[in-house]
């Protein structure tokens, strides 16, 4: 009972922080943040507290497994006897696997399956919110697609969105994930955790960044979805969404590489200075954040150093630090931070959406890049919104 007032007092917390950032209070939509957070409970407690939706979460997770196994047959094919019987190769058995799902992506969005069903989504919500079609369509967007390629599917829309709109729109695509790289988070943390996330931060990302940053509609607004996937056939689309798995694949790869080398220098470094490592100083600097989500006084300085190191390096390092602990920590504990991790709010994601923007329109970069930090401190209050919501009902 304590942790649900503690939760409560945490999404609280998390809500009058965006209200104090607020460049314009006058003007925020509170009909649009109530109707979502109404919207985020009802989802959380239909997916974990109805048989129904127990079931639905489960048989989505049993046929995500069950594709991702097929994904495996190609990896054997090219890899097969590399890695002996029972070991598991992080780039082999997760990395490699952002291929085949990155393909699977590219053909639903050839095929327009995900294009019409974002448009409509996004309009849905926009009706019911009040908010502005192209932000909604955007939010959705960013569900299914990185950040980069949720942004350009609304490119043509750049030139005339002013600075809070721009805002709104960066929140989105930081806070959310790729399901490109859904199936290897499935293969680090539960899958319900990973599914609950990607829906709930689209709307967590929506709520913070229209209480920081408000806009009201605009009457013209059109959505072309011919604009999110230019392939001609079914075979191109299978071409490129392969070799943008695979350049995936190698950018993880090779971040992993630098940060967790980096961070084993610095934790070193740390520890011969002063007398403590950075991951356990990173835990006590995000502790109180922590005990804020819900989770138990006892955990919640580890729960802390996963937080911070996902912050300060990736989602991917910080799953890895994670993943051994899930077997020894409570169950509160692994659903706030396995939701709370599942988005690209890190230092480095401001770069990466800055050269997104910059890549159609420079005068918008620059603005983008003005207000870096604080898009990162909103995007991971998405997170900590989600983790929260999601740790109220477990």
């Amino acid at each position: 009972m304590i942790s649900i007032f503690t939760g409560i007092l945490g999404i609280l917390l998390v809500l009058g922080l965006g209200f104090l950032l607020s460049n314009d209070r006058k003007n925020i939509n509170y009909r649009a943040i109530i109707v979502m957070i109404v919207l985020q409970i009802l989802i959380t407690l239909f997916m974990f507290k109805t048989t129904l939706g127990l079931k639905i979460v489960e048989t989505i997770s049993n046929l995500v497994a069950t594709v991702l196994n097929y994904g495996y047959d190609g990896i054997d094919f090219i890899l097969g006897g590399l890695v002996p019987e029972g070991v598991s190769v992080f780039f082999i058995n997760v990395l490699m696997l952002i291929i085949f799902t990155s393909a699977l992506l590219s053909i639903l969005t050839h095929i327009k399956v995900l294009p019409l069903a974002i448009k409509y989504v996004g309009g849905t919500l926009a009706k019911i919110t009040g908010l502005s079609k192209v932000v909604t369509f955007n939010s959705v967007n960013s569900i299914f697609f990185g950040q980069s390629e949720s942004i350009l599917a609304i490119k043509s829309h750049l030139e005339k969105m002013n600075e809070n709109k721009l805002f709104i729109i960066t929140t989105s695509a930081m806070a959310s994930v790729s399901a490109g790289i859904m199936g290897a988070y499935m293969t680090m943390i539960p899958s319900e955790y990973v599914l609950v996330a990607m829906i709930l931060n689209a709307l967590s990302a929506l709520i913070l960044a229209t209480l920081i940053a408000p806009i009201k509609p605009d009457e013209d607004e059109l959505i072309n979805i011919k604009a999110v996937s230019e392939t001609k056939s079914v075979f191109e689309a299978i071409s490129n969404g392969a070799l943008d798995g695979g350049k995936v694949a190698l950018i993880v790869a090779a971040m992993l590489v630098a940060y967790i080398a980096l961070m084993s220098l610095l934790n070193g470094i740390f520890s011969g200075v002063f007398g403590m490592d950075l991951t356990t100083m990173l835990g006590y600097v995000f502790a109180p954040v922590a005990w804020v989500m819900g989770i138990p006084a006892s955990e919640i300085v580890t729960a802390g150093s996963i937080m911070g190191t996902k912050l300060a390096t990736n989602e991917f390092v910080a799953m890895l630090q994670f993943q051994p602990l899930i077997p020894d920590l409570t169950a509160k504990t692994v659903a706030v931070i396995s939701t709370f991790l599942v988005s690209f709010a890190n230092f480095s994601s401001i770069g990466i959406i800055t050269g997104s923007i910059q890549a159609i329109n420079g005068e918008k970069a620059s603005i983008v890049a003005g207000f870096g930090l604080k898009l990162l401190l909103a995007a991971t209050l998405a997170s900590v919104l989600s983790a929260t919501m999601v740790g109220l009902f477990t």
